[in-house]
């Protein structure tokens, strides 16, 4: 399983403070109403930070992660659970649902992104709010075989890490994770897939209407960028 390894270094490798503050300002300024589920919450790192103004639900693929992200919610404020976000069957209706941190990407394929809408409508209410990211068509070109990305590093226990990341003209992002440690050596192999931002829109328009489609934040429409950031309404 992914992130068997990985859920234990994670926030050392791509905590930001910074960006979770920004990722919950940019929710916030849609005002979802009380009752939130996060899909493939990771750590929890932006979970916690909506359950100050939110009754939130949270799940994750990875049962590290989850153990992960309960250890740091002390006052018990989220219902954390381990689970696929492409079956919510075990949960009833929300005012808002998010997937984050290009974890949308991991859906390989065009008939699991269909279904995932369509999942995702079947559990929000009237009117209610889905917020997710993707990365952006320009990753595919950043991470190119002939420059892909590679990442060295010591963590504090001794344990060291090499990263890569490399894409394919057909889309496909690969991050590859190598840990050393004492008496072995454990690899994670990572697929995403980028989806054209019009195929996406074409797609979401059958269940939601577009609230907004951004770049980066700020640049309005699909731009050159690292993400592009969705809000969408059910329909």
């Amino acid at each position: 399983m992914i992130y068997d390894i990985l859920a234990g270094y994670y926030d050392d490798l791509v905590r930001d403070d910074e960006a979770t503050k920004q990722w919950v300002d940019w929710i916030e300024s849609y005002n979802p109403k009380k009752d939130f589920l996060e899909l493939a919450c990771g750590t929890g790192e932006i979970t916690l930070q909506l359950a100050k103004n939110h009754q939130v639900s949270a799940l994750d693929l990875a049962d590290h992660m989850v153990e992960a992200a309960k250890a740091k919610d002390i006052d018990h404020q989220v219902d954390f659970q381990t689970g696929d976000m492409r079956d919510l069957s075990k949960f009833g209706e929300f005012d808002a649902i998010g997937c984050f941190c290009d974890s949308f990407n991991y859906l390989l394929e065009e008939g699991e992104v269909r279904a995932f809408f369509k999942e995702v409508k079947a559990h929000l209410r009237e009117d209610g709010l889905f917020f997710f990211d993707s990365h952006a068509l320009a990753r595919i070109d950043e991470f190119a075989l002939d420059h892909a990305y590679s990442e060295a590093g010591t963590f504090e226990d001794g344990t060291n890490v090499q990263w890569e990341i490399a894409s394919t003209p057909e889309g496909l992002i690969y991050q590859d994770f190598a840990f050393y440690l004492p008496d072995q050596t454990i690899a994670e192999h990572h697929i995403q897939r980028v989806y054209d931002p019009e195929w996406l829109i074409q797609v979401l328009k059958e269940d939601f209407e577009i609230l907004s489609l951004t770049t980066d934040w700020e640049i309005e429409g699909a731009d050159e960028g690292e993400k592009y950031f969705f809000v969408c309404k059910k329909k």
